[in-house]
């Protein structure tokens, strides 16, 4: 401990910062130099699960009483975890004093699956104080209404909106509008946070994704104006739509889980991309409008709606420099559903023949329409290096008679190798 006591404040609270605040405020009783050392460590962490033992009131008084000591000019992060021990907690006494010390992070999470208690209202300061903010992560929050205040995050860079409730459709409109700089946004609605129709429009954006899923009986929206945007992930299971106002030149990648029964718009919005993942329940021609993916180069598509198989020779068509194409049944398919019908179309997809070099197909189920396919693709694509199955099956006869079929069937590439590997184990990619 004399060695650590000698160096420097400034390495000392850099040490301090990368500790549990209630670690940093105990080493207060070391020595006379470590008192008040903690009161200047720029970093705040309060998790009320370190003390579930003793009850809301021992966790609320430590926070309480630790920020009204704490002496840091400025805070980089800023941090509350509450769980289901702090019902009686006062966010806006927490959020102020960060807000106070131009915070460049702040962290409000709320677990609220456990217990039901008064929602935390986020104070009015938080739109207006945080001039320095530069990550803003709210998780089962309360916004009020800010009509009379100027919302403005003119640093806030990203923004994370985790099951968080509104006082309506045009407050998100208005408190985006206040992040001009911004450039990652992730929202996950849930059910009652009183928006209808989710309106994006940040010209500065680069990275998005949106979640919905089965927020309401009834079908929601998302709106996208988003010009400089380069990476778009949305789940949405609403059965709503998707509005996109502008065009997106700078889109490198896409991954796309919606029941739209309208994707047109959306997906001639991506030609630019060089990697695609979708899982669509439509039937329509996603490029009926001549829309070409000129820059695609790797295509995955989820095998669980019935579809699927027309809906990859469609895509198929407006990719003419793929060279990774995978399947995979990532959601699971209604067994009561009818099964995919493959139509061995008139002309092969320019990709097959000129650029694909690697094809692989998890959950490999062996149907006749899925060996049909297999094969038109193995028989037709001239530069293919890999091609690798996954079986559903765990019966090795089956198994065994899935790799006679497809080892087998001719190959037009004389470089192909064939992989025939056991049952697969979903991964996210």
């Amino acid at each position: 401990m004399g060695r650590l006591s000698d160096l420097p404040d400034a390495l000392l609270l850099k040490i301090l910062a990368l500790m549990p605040t209630k670690a940093a405020v105990d080493t207060m009783v070391l020595s006379k130099r470590w008192q008040f050392l903690w009161k200047l460590v720029p970093r705040l962490e309060y998790d009320d699960s370190m003390y579930q033992d003793g009850g809301d009131w021992r966790f609320l008084r430590y926070m309480y009483s630790s920020l009204l000591l704490h002496e840091a000019p400025v805070l980089e992060s800023f941090s509350v975890k509450l769980g289901q021990k702090s019902g009686a907690v006062d966010i806006g006494a927490c959020v102020t004093p960060a807000v106070n010390r131009s915070v460049r992070e702040l962290i409000i999470e709320i677990d609220r699956s456990s217990y039901s208690t008064t929602p935390a209202i986020l104070p009015r300061s938080l739109y207006t104080g945080c001039r320095m903010l530069v990550n803003l992560k709210l998780n089962n929050a309360v916004f009020v209404d800010a009509s009379s205040s100027a919302v403005s995050f003119p640093s806030l860079k990203t923004l994370t909106l985790l099951s968080m409730k509104y006082p309506g459709d045009e407050f998100i409109c208005k408190f985006l509008s206040g992040c001009p700089v911004l450039e990652d946004l992730f929202v996950l609605q849930c059910c009652g946070d009183n928006v209808g129709v989710l309106v994006v429009r940040v010209p500065s954006l680069r990275k998005l994704g949106v979640r919905k899923v089965s927020i309401e009986e009834y079908a929601q929206g998302l709106v996208i104006n988003t010009p400089s945007l380069e990476f778009l992930d949305i789940i949405d299971q609403t059965d709503g739509f998707c509005a996109v106002e502008s065009s997106m030149p700078k889109i490198a990648e896409a991954h796309l889980n919606v029941t739209y029964a309208d994707t047109q718009q959306l997906l001639g919005s991506l030609t630019s991309a060089f990697q695609l993942s979708v899982c669509l329940e439509t039937s329509m021609d996603p490029c009926s409008d001549g829309k070409i993916f000129s820059q695609l180069d790797q295509l995955k598509l989820c095998t669980c709606d019935m579809g699927w198989m027309d809906l990859l020779m469609r895509l198929l068509k407006h990719t003419p420099k793929l060279t990774l194409i995978v399947l995979e049944e990532t959601h699971g398919m209604d067994l009561e559903a009818p099964r995919p019908c493959w139509n061995e179309p008139s002309r092969v997809p320019e990709c097959l023949s000129s650029s694909l070099e690697m094809f692989c197909w998890r959950q490999y189920g062996g149907s006749k329409d899925e060996r049909k396919l297999a094969t038109f693709i193995l028989r037709n694509s001239a530069h293919l290096e890999i091609a690798t199955f996954n079986s559903k099956s765990t019966d090795p006869v089956e198994r065994l008679r899935m790799l006679t079929e497809l080892s087998m069937s001719p190959r037009r590439s004389s470089t192909c190798t064939l992989q025939f590997l056991g049952k697969y184990k979903k991964t996210r990619v």
